[in-house]
């Protein structure tokens, strides 16, 4: 069974009465509870639950969890023998199962680098917030607004979208707001290089699913199918990314770049767990918290793949991260794999930390492609040699004999203490 998509969500939208400008959708936990007692109701005067194995998900299913079914017990009017069956059918109801029964739902923290007091964590699906309207205005200063969310100042431009720091009058928390300039009625061609609406959605979709202390979160979207902007409300981590770009002076310290490797790999670890390939991984996309956390970001081009198969045929990122295995496909429709694709823009990433600069790079696109096939890894005789021995495994051109992400975490480098 398969939960159903945002853009699912959204098209049922389109072919459903809109609300009044004003209102915004949230889920509550009183329509939950209505709608879980509804699910059970029918069930209460019977001896055995109903078989949900074939029940459809609904469409705008909400998630629930044990510690909700128990705050049943004490809602007036169910005694405990009918809390206590409540709670075993809301255990198998869809609204539970719809959002658990996916592999990728199944994930546990156990084997992905996190401290022993995660270890036992399994994920639950978090609440992110839908809202259907957006209205602009002002503060008492004059600064712009959307909904709630106070615009403060601009901290990335992209080719379809910007990024704004926000500030949240509801909380007095920020945020990072990312604007995304929707197609006009899906008429106008977007060009390759950029991305569609659906990859929007298809983003969307991909990070409400996502819980983990190294990937940044989704909190909240807005879709008002009368705007030409999307806003997708994101966790702001206030540090930044690892590494501004090519940097003649060198690169970080070897111990800096050994955490933030450990915490990257972490992340791109739970993220090939989930079936999903992130397509563009790089020091831009690898932004730092307070205490020096790494959270991975921008899944714009990421895709997904089914079980043990990572099988693709599109390599949408950044040209100089590029796998060799992803150049020789281009065009062909050959395939290649996407998880030491990833594990070869994590080699490039820690080049890029190590020595401030790219691996291999030319003057056109053309030339860096033909770096990054046809050229040597050079390193210093003076490198750490365990660092050395990673990075020419990671940047091996041989997908086959790349190193994988579970060797990474075995390699002495890895594994050195700071």
């Amino acid at each position: 069974m398969e939960c159903c998509s945002f853009f699912d969500l959204l098209i049922s939208h389109y072919f459903r009465p809109k609300a009044s400008k004003l209102v915004v959708s949230d889920y509550s936990r009183s329509s939950w509870e209505e709608r879980l007692v509804d699910d059970v109701a029918s069930e209460v005067s019977v001896e055995s639950p109903r078989d949900y194995s074939s029940s459809p998900v609904q469409e705008d299913c909400i998630y629930s969890s044990e510690d909700q079914c128990n705050s049943l017990a004490s809602t007036p009017g169910i005694n405990g023998d009918t809390a206590g069956h409540i709670i075993k059918v809301a255990l198998n109801s869809p609204f539970r199962r719809g959002t658990l029964d996916p592999p990728l739902r199944n994930v546990s923290y156990g084997n992905l680098g996190l401290d022993a007091s995660n270890s036992h964590h399994v994920w639950r699906p978090r609440h992110i917030k839908l809202t259907w309207s957006a209205v602009k205005g002002e503060d008492l200063s004059g600064k712009r607004m959307i909904n709630n969310y106070i615009k403060e100042r601009v901290i990335n431009i992209g080719n379809y979208s910007k990024v704004v720091l926000c500030r949240n009058v509801a909380d007095e928390e920020f945020y990072a707001m990312k604007i995304v300039r929707k197609p006009r009625l899906q008429k106008f061609t977007i060009p390759s290089s950029e991305a569609s609406c659906s990859d929007i959605y298809k983003e969307i979709s991909i990070m409400k699913e996502l819980d983990h202390p190294n990937i940044v979160k989704l909190i909240e979207v807005i879709d008002d199918s009368d705007c030409d902007r999307l806003y997708m409300i994101l966790e702001y981590v206030k540090g930044g990314c690892i590494l501004k770009g090519p940097d003649s002076t060198g690169g970080i310290p070897e111990a800096t770049a050994r955490k933030y490797l450990r915490d990257i790999v972490t992340g791109l670890r739970y993220l090939h767990s989930c079936g999903i390939i992130h397509g563009d991984i790089k020091p831009e996309n690898l932004l730092i918290n307070d205490s020096g956390q790494v959270k991975i970001c921008d899944f714009g081009v990421s895709q997904r793949f089914e079980g043990n198969n990572d099988e693709l045929r599109c390599s949408p990122g950044t040209q100089v991260f590029t796998a060799p295995e992803c150049i020789t496909v281009l065009g062909s429709g050959a395939t290649y794999h996407g998880r030491a694709a990833d594990v070869w823009a994590l080699g490039v990433t820690l080049y890029c930390m190590i020595f401030g600069q790219y691996p291999f790079i030319g003057d056109t696109i053309k030339s860096t492609f033909h770096e990054i096939i046809h050229r040597k890894l050079n390193l210093p005789k003076s490198l750490n040699p365990y660092l050395a021995n990673l990075l020419e495994g990671l940047l091996c051109k041989d997908p086959i004999k790349r190193l994988t992400l579970e060797q990474v975490t075995q390699h002495q480098f890895y594994k050195e203490s700071s």
